[in-house]
């Protein structure tokens, strides 16, 4: 274990600025590290419960970039709260980009790490960029599709109808300049909500903050099934842990292991008996922090 620092950083994305923080070892100011690069899922920021898992990397010896998507956390752009799949993977690539020109980092070692919304993201970003050396991703998000049909399930057709309808209107106030129409990310069963599962609120509301903004623009919800990373899981040729929640009521498992199936390069498959937002704390992160750096160490020889 070594001893690091974590520095503020921001990069350019589409002419918006991305920040977050920058850790790296405290060592020799030539030598150069492994970089993990991190950013969390649907509506979470930096302070959600991820530090604990960039610390962790971070005094494994590697060097770790978190950050926030362009609408979000402590990254500029208006509207706030605006999740965009588009805009969410460019800053992916920006980010990418950005961690290959720090000089503590060696830029042919360059690793994802992603969760629920963002492991899709980060096999899209490796799809799109062979240069990427490995990615883990835990309870992601691999098909929207079935997702969707998940709410559908819980939730009911009628308030996904309503859901659905909101989104269309808020596309439209878009188009004409007006004030974004919001939804909640998590509501109890019942209410209106991106996500209303039995453990969604008391899920979510457990890894966030108090400043935490438990909304987002609706403008998502119609075009959300359309994103399904789990078709270009092809083009993916790079190592990949893919961490499976059993009991997810988020993402559902089916598409994550259906997507391992179709990943070109080396996959390892593990499942924990636990719900879509356990994974984050106590032995849930335990589990998957320990998994994650074992996987990351053996990619890079650590």
């Amino acid at each position: 274990m070594s001893g690091f620092t974590r520095e503020e950083i921001s990069f350019n994305s589409d002419g918006v600025l991305c920040r977050g923080w920058f850790y790296h070892p405290e060592a020799h100011v030539l030598e150069r590290h492994p970089c993990i690069i991190m950013a969390h899922g649907l509506g979470g920021t930096i302070e959600s419960s991820l530090t604990p898992y960039a610390d962790c990397f971070a005094r494994a010896g590697f060097c770790v970039l978190l950050f926030d998507y362009r609408y979000l956390g402590s990254s500029d752009g208006q509207p706030r709260q605006w999740i965009s799949v588009k805009k969410q993977l460019e800053d992916w690539q920006e980010a990418v980009h950005f961690a290959r020109r720090l000089r503590q980092v060696n830029p042919a070692k360059i690793a994802l790490w992603g969760s629920s919304f963002s492991g899709g993201h980060v096999l899209m970003t490796a799809a799109q960029d062979q240069r990427i050396a490995a990615i883990a991703a835990q309870c992601p998000m691999m098909d929207g599709l079935a997702a969707s049909l998940n709410v559908l399930k819980y939730a009911g057709a009628p308030a996904l109808a309503r859901l659905t309808a909101l989104g269309l209107m808020d596309e439209l106030y878009s188009l004409a300049g007006r004030q974004p129409i919001y939804v909640p990310l998590v509501a109890p069963p019942g209410q209106l909500a991106a996500m209303s599962s039995p453990d969604a609120e008391p899920g979510y509301k457990k890894l966030t903050p108090g400043h935490w903004r438990n909304e987002m623009t609706a403008r998502l919800i119609p075009v959300f099934s359309t994103y399904r990373p789990i078709r270009h899981a092809h083009k993916v040729h790079c190592p990949v842990l893919l961490q499976v929640c059993s009991k997810d009521s988020v993402a559902p498992a089916d598409a994550a292991y259906k997507t391992a199936e179709l990943i070109q390069g080396p996959v390892q498959v593990k499942t924990y008996d636990m719900g879509h937002f356990d994974i984050y704390i106590d032995q849930g992160f335990q589990q998957s922090s320990q998994d994650q750096l074992q996987f990351y160490q053996k990619i890079f020889r650590m």
